[in-house]
């Protein structure tokens, strides 16, 4: 053979034999590790209402939209938006002249009335009037009696005061606007107790009952509490397929009129899977546990977690009931490596 032929072969004897060995497998790495002290729980499946999360609205317990009962113009309108008022202040005042004018004639007709009778019921005791006169007489001033409480009473209806203490919501007119019945003039809502309307879907309701306790988060308000229901509605919206519930607000809670609510609402219960919150940890998007193999090695497992209950948490995916998991595993903890199973 010619020594051109034996050169390549050589080259190639040489790099390999200056070539790094393999590294070792990370299986057989981790298994050289020293044990790990652990302490173990069991995942249980439990049967548990199904969470529906329906949206409501946080509303003060008092409010009114304050109307006009009579006619005229808006003479004067001394509050403001948000402003604070107590029971019986002037909210509106409203021109009222033709009710002034008719106050005062049947204020004249109730006192030609009156000397009209008490003339006649002296006459009549002196013998020189009919008991039939002074009936009509009585009769009559009874009637201007009546109109004179009536256009006092619509007098009345000219100033608009707050039925209840609260703030003011929404003002609806202006001072000048022309003010007619039933016209809207402002809003008024109470400050010391709140509600959290929301629509149930009518799947869920049959299950709830006043005083059944459900979970509320008000984000905004950075709040969660529990809330009893208050009222729950007999009938159904045709168009949602829901029944509107009213929760009442704990009080002391600084919720605002109108701040948007997350409810819980449970309905069919069914089987989960739960496991400390402890023995669940993510690494990027992955979440991830350690399960105690039959060998007491460490085996890991990638799961889907759902809901979490406190300590415990939901998992979806990834876990059979009945496994161990590491609770609170150690950051060096590695997959093959000996677990020493802690009581």
């Amino acid at each position: 053979m010619k020594l051109s032929a034996l050169l390549p072969t050589a080259a190639l004897a040489l790099l390999a034999g200056c070539a790094k060995p393999a590294a070792p497998d990370a299986a057989l790495a981790a298994a050289a590790r020293p044990p790990v002290r652990v302490q173990l729980a069991v995942a249980q499946a439990e049967d548990r209402p199904a969470l529906t999360e329906v949206t409501g609205t946080v509303r003060p317990v008092q409010r009114a939209q304050l109307a006009a009962k009579v006619m005229g113009a808006i003479t004067a309108l001394p509050v403001t938006l948000g402003q604070r008022v107590a029971a019986g202040d002037l909210l509106v005042q409203i021109s009222a002249g033709e009710i002034t004018a008719r106050l005062a004639q049947a204020q004249s007709q109730l006192n030609s009335a009156r000397r009209d009778l008490d003339r006649e019921r002296d006459l009549l005791g002196k013998g020189a009037s009919t008991a039939d006169l002074v009936r009509g007489l009585e009769d009559r001033f009874a009637l201007t009696q009546a109109l004179v409480r009536e256009a006092e009473v619509m007098l009345g209806y000219a100033e608009v005061r707050a039925p209840f203490a609260g703030v003011v919501a929404r003002t609806l007119a202006q001072a000048g606007d022309f003010a007619s019945p039933g016209y809207p003039l402002l809003e008024l809502e109470g400050t010391d107790a709140f509600q959290v309307e929301v629509a149930v879907p009518d799947s869920l309701a049959s299950g709830l009952v006043p005083g059944t306790a459900l979970a509320v988060t008000v984000p905004a308000a950075r709040l969660a509490f529990s809330a009893p229901l208050a009222e729950l509605s007999s009938a159904a919206d045709a168009t949602a397929r829901s029944v509107l519930a009213k929760l009442t607000v704990p009080p002391g809670l600084a919720v605002r009129s109108g701040q948007y609510a997350r409810v819980q609402v449970a309905g069919a219960p069914v089987r989960t899977l739960l496991i400390p919150t402890s023995a669940l940890s993510v690494l990027g998007q992955m979440e991830r546990v350690f399960v105690a193999g039959a060998d007491h090695r460490a085996v890991l497992r990638l799961v889907k977690s759902g809901a979490v209950d406190g300590e415990r948490c939901e998992v979806v995916s990834g876990l059979d009931a009945g496994e161990r998991v590491v609770v609170r595993p150690p950051a060096g903890l590695r997959e093959g490596q000996t677990l020493e199973i802690l009581p």
